[in-house]
């Protein structure tokens, strides 16, 4: 104050006012201070005088530092815990949530000689004022000895320390419980050797001594927690090479760690050359001001193309430039300069304006990966990036977006549903990327797992071991594959399609009808038999409901099919609001199924968008909404030339499929150019479909090929068969033409006796061929047949 006091208040946060606790009439340097819940205790601890106050004493035996326990409520007594001449930090512990008031309060006390003690401070009211009951010496308790480092956790009431040893470090954790009790819970070694390192204190106040140095060897580690159960530990130190940092990220939670080396484009004495590291939770931040700001992916570490590497403009923080800054909350970051505090989170529209202009499939990969799993999926963020894949399909040599979009908003999704989900289900399309990041050099070392030491742990610690469990046990043999279903569909296909030629026969396995009834438990989008996809939808919801059972014991029957379900329901409407948004994007409407127009540019364009989702699907072996295939196939009529379209459908790009070659046969005239284009398809059909489609088109040629069939399977039926009375000898028709005569009296023969192979199709029997084969003989001879 302008009196030489020294203040010490509260900010609070709903009046936007600072409450004063305490003053001191006189000037201090304050080192640490801190207030107990329920504000009638302060602790502080101060330089006892001021350089010049200690050169005047030089003769007298005074200690340097002084802490000292105070009643404020009121203002009374006065008690001092330590005269040291070493450094001493205070912080007092926070009970849980809800709890009113307390007769005791803790402190840590953290000292400059390497170790931490806790006071138990009991209080009592008396006429309206709170006292220290302790008569004598407060009890304490020793938390952690020999220690090189420290960190508070305020929110979770955790302490953090290292031990060093020899050439590795120890890493230790003690929980304080709501109980009053204080566990160790954590030990995890770090190739980290801190031997001759000054002690280092993180969130317990700022020392402006301490860190106003940034070129100093001073360890710079930080130990940062997520809410899904990560562990990290982030560690660097100033360099003394101009153009160069390094920075390690422990994934304790993990198994392994990564070393990071970037080459600084431009270097000037005034800039710092500290790393500071924020936690945003999904992400953990590497920030040098000036030069670049790297997010690393906390839950998925471990391909470094979902990591965000920054410069230039687009990782400048306008109030973060050229200061020291500390992320002592997640999402937050302090100013130690000014003392500001700032909320910190990832900007969705200056995100997606990145990924606009991103040139580089290592920004576009984790630009999208962050868009999809670390935003709240709306509306109009799916829509943005639906318009930006379509636009990009081709310039993204190292990964499909189409599969990435699917596969990471499927496990966005899903993974609330149930615990260890996102353990189960896969959340890239890719297994692997060799791919490089301009200026980055990274190296990858196993590191020893954690020992965790708790019994009916919740929250995070609960979390961190299932995480660790996951390790134990092999992580990316526990995510889905499509390898098993993939082989199963190839196998059960050719099965299918004797289903679907002898559907009324009822010749399919138990197995096969058990697929296809998982499948009648989907809604499909259009509603349209196509079997190959309702036996790829049920196949998917069998083998991946036995995923699931293997390793979700703990969770219900009925709940695991409820999440099988909504899985491959929400993948299937994915692929509609991927196909919904572009229909949109070009206007179309429903007369592209209209066959005696060409197509227009934006239906060449939706063409070829529909061609990269199946080409996605296939490499994913991914089912497809019933109904995809005759859109595609519409399309491809109306705006591809025959020879193309006919390649297309013979290396498997379209799909032959019952709606459209019933429309196309039906609907288009007898021209040459349609004739030689139904001819083309009705050659290329299936067997089962061959025989629904044909009876749709009234031509001499679809009238021959049908006969010449159904003389095919009644000739074979007659050497399969042991008739119990011989053919006729003479006729009953005129034998003016023998040789038809007596084909077709054989065949009337065989029908008799049960040998119709197409029951369903009344107009096919001898009658037809034999009115079939005068037709095609007359016109054979330019006669006209009547």
């Amino acid at each position: 104050g302008n009196q030489r006091n020294t203040h010490i208040g509260l900010y609070d946060l709903q009046t936007k006012q600072n409450e004063n606790l305490y003053m001191f009439e006189r000037d201090l340097r304050i080192i640490s201070c801190s207030v107990n819940n329920e504000r009638t205790l302060l602790a502080v601890s101060f330089h006892q005088y001021t350089e010049e106050e200690r050169v005047s004493r030089l003769l007298q035996s005074v200690s340097k530092y002084l802490t000292l326990l105070i009643e404020i409520h009121p203002i009374n007594n006065v008690r001092v815990l330590k005269a040291v001449d070493s450094c001493v930090r205070v912080q007092f512990l926070y009970p849980v949530e809800g709890r009113n008031t307390s007769t005791e309060s803790r402190l840590l006390v953290v000292s400059e000689d390497k170790y931490i003690e806790q006071f138990d401070i009991h209080v009592a009211e008396e006429e309206h004022k709170v006292v220290i009951q302790n008569s004598g010496q407060i009890p304490r308790a020793r938390v952690a000895d020999d220690i090189v480092w420290a960190q508070w956790d305020m929110m979770e009431q955790r302490l953090f320390y290292i031990v060093p040893k020899e050439s590795r470090s120890t890493l230790k954790c003690v929980q304080f419980c709501p109980d009053e009790n204080f566990d160790s819970i954590l030990e995890s070694h770090l190739d980290i050797s801190l031997n001759d390192a000054q002690l280092k204190l993180v969130n317990f106040g700022y020392d402006c001594c301490q860190d106003q140095d940034v070129t100093s060897k001073s360890l710079n580690l930080q130990v940062f927690t997520s809410k899904a159960g990560g562990l990290c530990v982030c560690c660097s130190l100033a360099s003394d090479i101009p153009d160069e940092i390094t920075y390690s990220i422990y994934f304790l939670h993990k198994g392994y760690s990564k070393t990071f080396t970037v080459s600084l484009e431009r270097t000037e004495s005034h800039q710092l050359k500290e790393v500071a590291f924020m936690n945003l939770d999904y992400y953990v931040a590497a920030y040098l001001p000036g030069h670049f700001l790297h997010l690393l992916n906390i839950q998925h570490p471990d391909l470094l193309c979902y990591s965000l590497f920054l410069t230039g403009e687009d990782a400048r923080i306008d109030v973060l430039q050229n200061c020291s800054i500390r992320s002592p909350l997640t999402s937050t970051v302090l100013d130690c300069y000014i003392g500001n505090m700032y909320a910190v989170s990832i900007n969705d529209n200056a995100l997606l304006q990145f990924l606009q202009k991103s040139k580089q499939d290592s920004e576009r990969l984790a630009a999208l990966h962050c868009a999809l799993l670390y935003f709240q999926h709306t509306e109009d963020l799916e829509t943005q990036i639906i318009w930006w894949i379509s636009e990009n399909l081709s310039t993204c040599p190292s990964f499909d977006p189409i599969q990435e979009f699917i596969i990471a908003s499927l496990y966005c999704k899903m993974c609330p549903e149930a615990d260890n989900l996102d353990k189960l289900l896969p959340y890239t399309s890719l297994l692997d990327w060799i791919g490089i990041i301009p200026g980055v050099t990274c190296a990858t070392d196993i590191i020893s797992l954690p020992v965790l030491e708790f019994q009916n742990s919740k929250g995070f610690w609960e979390k961190l071991s299932s995480n660790l469990e996951s390790v134990k046990y092999a992580e990316p043999h526990l995510h889905y594959h499509n390898d098993v279903l993939r082989r199963e569909w190839r196998n059960l296909s050719e099965e299918v399609s004797i289903h679907a030629l002898k559907q009324e026969e009822r010749t399919t396995t138990a197995y096969l009808r058990n697929i296809f009834e998982n499948a009648k438990k989907l809604i499909p989008l259009f509603q349209e038999e196509d079997y190959q996809q309702q036996l790829l939808m049920g196949l998917m919801v069998a083998q991946l409901k036995d995923h699931l059972m293997r390793h979700l014991q703990y969770v219900g029957k009925k709940k695991i099919d409820q999440i099988v379900l909504d899985y491959v329901a929400n993948l299937l409407n994915l692929v509609h609001r991927i196909m919904k948004e572009v229909w949109r994007r070009y206007q179309l409407h429903s007369c592209i199924l209209c066959f005696d127009e060409r197509g227009s540019a934006g239906e060449f364009a939706v063409f070829h968008v529909m061609s990269r989702i199946l080409e996605a699907a296939n490499g994913m072996c991914m089912p497809l909404p019933p109904g995809f295939h005759t859109l595609h196939l519409g399309l491809g009529v109306r705006c591809l030339p025959l020879h193309t379209l006919l390649h297309y459908i013979d290396i498997g790009l379209l799909h032959l499929t019952e709606t459209c070659v019933k429309k196309l046969l039906k609907e288009l005239d007898d021209t040459e150019k349609n004739q030689k284009l139904k001819f083309s398809i009705v050659m290329r059909l299936p067997e089962a479909l061959g025989q629904k489609a044909r009876q749709f088109w009234n031509h001499p040629v679809n009238a021959s090929f049908i006969a010449r069939k159904y003389v095919k399977l009644l000739l074979e039926k007659l050497g399969k068969r042991q008739y119990s009375r011989p053919l006729p000898e003479r006729l009953s028709v005129p034998v003016e033409f023998l040789p038809l005569n007596y084909l077709t009296n054989m065949l009337a023969e065989i029908e008799n006796q049960g040998g119709h192979p197409y029951e369903k199709q009344d107009h096919v029997n001898v009658r037809f061929v034999e009115e079939t084969a005068l037709r095609h003989t007359m016109t054979l001879l330019g006669l006209k047949y009547s």
